[in-house]
């Protein structure tokens, strides 16, 4: 069951909002199915935002949270995310 969602998820990825990318990817970790084609495939949809304002800080913290805790690597998600926070405190 898990495998078919994240499958179809992958397939419609593009559509995902900021809310349902940090959901999807939270609920994985939490229930401890990790699922590096889906993560990757949400990660890459975060990167490929032109800014991040869209993810309000919990969507964010729960984004970083669920990459951490599944182990799916994802750096150049990590870099996406710190730059934002970063680029914050200089505004």
């Amino acid at each position: 069951l898990f495998d078919h969602i994240a499958m179809k998820a992958v397939d419609v990825k593009a559509e995902f909002i900021a809310q349902g990318i940090s959901n999807v990817v939270w609920a994985y970790a939490t229930v401890m199915k990790p699922h590096p084609v889906l993560f990757e495939a949400m990660g890459d949809q975060v990167v490929a935002r032109e800014h991040l304002e869209e993810f309000d800080p919990q969507a964010l913290s729960n984004i970083v949270w669920a990459y951490a805790t599944s182990g799916v690597p994802h750096p150049s998600l990590f870099e996406k995310v710190a730059y934002h926070i970063v680029s914050l405190d200089s505004s």
